[in-house]
């Protein structure tokens, strides 16, 4: 098992940034797959963009390509979400994701962190 604990949220204005953090421990970070996913009320829970164990091979939703960009650092145990042009659709809990054998599928992982909220006002 390894815990996660997400840091970065806040209440920005549309078109701010923000880099979300996730933090690792536990196991050998190195070895997992990292997914960012959201949760915006009433919905489920959906991909933001993934990672590999290595960083060198990404994923993103659509709606995201071109503002947002994950990162890793594995020396530091700690995955990244750097997200610009925020939008009020945007706004959503954000959760890091860890796991060995997943990729884009959040029912899949089984490690998760507690989440940060996130808040984009027009």
């Amino acid at each position: 098992q390894v815990q996660l604990a997400e840091s970065g949220g806040g209440s920005i204005q549309t078109g701010d940034s923000l880099r979300l953090s996730c933090e690792a421990s536990g196991r050998t970070f190195g070895t997992y797959t990292m997914g960012w996913f959201r949760q915006a009320p009433g919905t489920g829970r959906e991909l933001v963009a993934v990672i590999s164990w290595s960083g060198g091979n990404t994923y993103y939703r659509d709606s995201v390509k071109g503002r947002f960009t994950i990162s890793r650092d594995n020396d530091k145990d700690t995955v990244f979400l750097n997200m610009n042009s925020l939008k009020p659709e945007n706004s959503a809990v954000y959760y890091c994701a860890a796991d060995e054998w997943c990729w884009e599928v959040p029912d899949c992982y089984d490690n998760w962190g507690q989440g940060t909220q996130v808040i984009v006002s027009s």
